[in-house]
């Protein structure tokens, strides 16, 4: 792996290609096979990936993104005649776009709640006086490498009789109590793209222990046919079927989320590495607490459980205050970027959503004017991070 030499001189960017030889042999072998699309590379990663990180099985597509809107999509069918006619999910203010936009296309309105002072996810206190008889759902975020308040929002969650979902996708081997991430709702969206902990430049997948929720995700990834189903599954017609018209059967309203061959290809390889890489990324993360978190004027996100560190948040006193540690930053070759969107509903896009806000946001506000992130990536930063922060000290003197 190369330091970027960028022609701007940038001495610490925000993400860095990690593969070597053995993903580009990888993507060798796809072409030499001539099956470019979902074959048996998506198989064999659904299933190493779905091992891995303790989940029955894994549907691979073609982005976090679509991961999402997936995961809804499904969790409105299981819902059936309980999706209702005002149907909300409980979500975070402070997400990536794409937790939020699937609601648009499928009819859920967006209750938003604050976000937890420390380690950036759901407020379990505003979350349970956020519960409404129209709540279907609580979609939590593991913001950053680390774990949202799982285990007592999946108590929440029973207690309520409403269904737990996770978007993983910045935090793939994050552990709380044991237990990964993304494992602990009944499904868990992850994301392969160029900055994540696994690499594939484009990519996703979906987890569930639920074997129903399973076929569902199964056929729509694939334009909502049958022929990959089981002969058992309630979703197949009855009566008999033919060879010939039974491979274009619709069942379900799908669309077209495959993934590719070479995705899934690059996608074993980088399993094969990812417990160094995280490894990498939790000793950069000492560093960074050592030299960043001690820090006057400043606070940094605090985790929950065992974090796989997917960047590193910064919390300053003030805006004005972020903005003169930006420049300098900046100017020094260090990228750093808001604290993923900021606070959502401070976004135009919300109008097009339907959507309320239960109780204050004053943490998502805090995030959206006085927040920033740095990279990490699975090699040692200490020069990198120790320069970070002698700037961010000589900054803010």
């Amino acid at each position: 792996m190369q330091r970027n030499e960028s022609p701007n001189r940038l001495i610490y960017p925000l993400a860095m290609d990690n593969w070597d030889e053995r993903e580009r042999e990888a993507i060798n072998q796809v072409v030499k096979s001539n099956r470019f699309t979902m074959g048996e590379q998506v198989k064999l990663f659904e299933s190493e990936v779905a091992a891995k990180f303790g989940s029955k099985f894994a549907v691979m597509v073609n982005s976090g993104s679509s991961a999402n809107l997936l995961m809804l999509t499904a969790t409105k069918i299981l819902l059936g005649d309980k999706f209702g006619n005002n149907p909300n999910i409980i979500v975070p203010a402070v997400s990536w776009s794409t937790t939020f936009t699937p609601a648009y296309y499928l009819g859920y309105k967006l209750k938003f709640v604050d976000v937890d002072a420390h380690h950036f996810g759901l407020n379990l206190s505003n979350v349970e006086g956020a519960v409404d008889e129209n709540t279907v759902a609580i979609l939590t975020v593991n913001l950053l490498g680390s774990a949202s308040d799982l285990t007592q929002l999946k108590r929440l969650a029973e207690q309520k009789s409403i269904l737990l979902l996770e978007d993983n996708c910045e935090s793939l081997g994050a552990e709380l109590d044991g237990q990964f991430t993304g494992s602990f709702g009944l499904m868990g969206t992850h994301s392969s793209f160029f900055s994540h902990h696994i690499n594939t430049m484009e990519g996703g997948w979906v987890t569930t222990d639920n074997e129903e929720a399973y076929q569902i995700l199964v056929s729509l990834r694939a334009h909502g046919w049958s022929r990959e189903l089981p002969e058992t599954s309630r979703f197949k017609t009855s009566g008999v079927r033919d060879w010939f018209t039974s491979q274009f059967e619709f069942v379900l309203p799908g669309m077209n989320f495959r993934p590719l061959e070479m995705e899934a290809a690059i996608g074993r390889v980088q399993l094969a590495k990812v417990d160094q890489m995280i490894e990498i990324r939790r000793q950069n993360a000492g560093t960074f607490i050592q030299h960043v978190g001690s820090l006057p004027l400043i606070s940094i996100q605090k985790p929950l459980g065992d974090s796989s560190w997917f960047a590193f948040a910064i919390v300053f006193g003030n805006n004005g205050q972020r903005g003169q540690v930006a420049e300098t930053l900046k100017a020094a070759g260090v990228e750093c970027r808001p604290i993923v969107t900021g606070n959502f509903i401070r976004q135009p896009v919300l109008n097009f959503l339907n959507y309320e806000v239960s109780g204050e946001l004053e943490m998502a506000d805090k995030l959206h004017d006085c927040g920033m992130y740095i990279g990490n990536h699975p090699l040692p930063l200490d020069d990198e991070i120790i320069k970070t922060a002698n700037l961010i000290q000589n900054s803010l003197k």
